[in-house]
């Protein structure tokens, strides 16, 4: 895993600790949508780099305006094939959060997944990719989701705003060249707060034990895949043994194991056996 100070923007931590600031997350989300944003809040709740002892390691970044619009961001720096269906799960969960608080079917605002990504998601050489939900015929839906993708690799620099073709050049960058002059008022304040992130102990802290939860869960993952082994080693010797006619005592003296374990397993192989 990369030291705290060789982090750039497009490292998912750091992402998530720069977009965390709101006059960040504003200024970012004015750009790409085109319209001023009131103000903006920040739920830090969900969020592991001020919550660590949130279960499970999330590092997307999840706002809502004065008009209760909803935006979820996230970097992406690998291209996966689910990155459509994630959208329509984290517009899902948005709308879900809602339902649960009281809101009805009809006020649900509108909401907004987007995803900044360091490749080209759709292959056809764009800075950005906007989808809302359509018929065949172009009748909108509006359903009021929105689902964006950023591309690191566009080529179309005279169909989206200069400034956004910018920060997106940055988000690009490596260590070296994000550090150099890229001409953008916002993007040298996203320099200045990376360095301040960089230098802080508290924010440092963060990170080593972001760095500790992402061990342990690869550890936790690896203890798991090695059980898993091990029990489908041992029901495939039981299939064997039951094929052969042995009783249950047999196998558990053939294997070495006690008779209730067989039982159970036996029992797991009958279950999913064909009747």
């Amino acid at each position: 895993m990369k030291k705290l100070n060789e982090l750039t923007l497009k490292d998912n931590w750091m992402f998530g600790a720069v977009m965390l600031q709101d006059d960040n997350c504003k200024q970012f989300l004015e750009r790409l949508l085109g319209f001023q944003i009131e103000s903006l809040t920040i739920d830090l709740e969900k969020n592991i780099i001020y919550h660590p002892e949130y279960k499970g390691i999330r590092l997307d970044v999840i706002a809502n305006d004065a008009d209760r619009t909803r935006y979820n961001l996230e970097m992406q720096v690998l291209a996966k094939d689910s990155l459509p269906r994630r959208v329509r799960y984290y517009s899902s969960e948005m709308d879900m959060d809602l339902l649960l608080s009281g809101t009805a079917y009809a006020a649900l605002p509108e909401s907004y997944v987007i995803f900044i990504c360091d490749f080209d998601p759709f292959g056809q050489k764009k800075y950005c990719y906007r989808f809302q939900m359509r018929t065949k015929e172009g009748l909108e839906m509006q359903d009021g989701s929105h689902a964006i993708f950023l591309s690191t690799m566009g080529q179309d620099a005279e169909n989206v705003p200069e400034a956004l073709v910018k920060f997106l050049k940055f988000v690009k960058a490596n260590l070296e060249e994000s550090q150099k002059d890229f001409g953008d008022p916002y993007v040298e304040k996203l320099q200045r707060d990376i360095q301040k992130i960089k230098v802080s102990r508290e924010m440092g802290r963060c990170y080593m034990m972001f760095d500790e939860l992402i061990a342990e869960e690869k550890e936790e993952g690896r203890k798991e895949g090695m059980l898993l082994g091990e029990e489908a080693k041992l029901k495939s010797q039981i299939q064997k043994k039951l094929a052969k006619g042995l009783s249950i005592p047999e196998i558990a003296e053939h294997l070495e194991e006690e008779e209730e374990t067989i039982r159970r397993y036996i029992e797991k192989i009958r279950e999913v056996s064909p009747k």
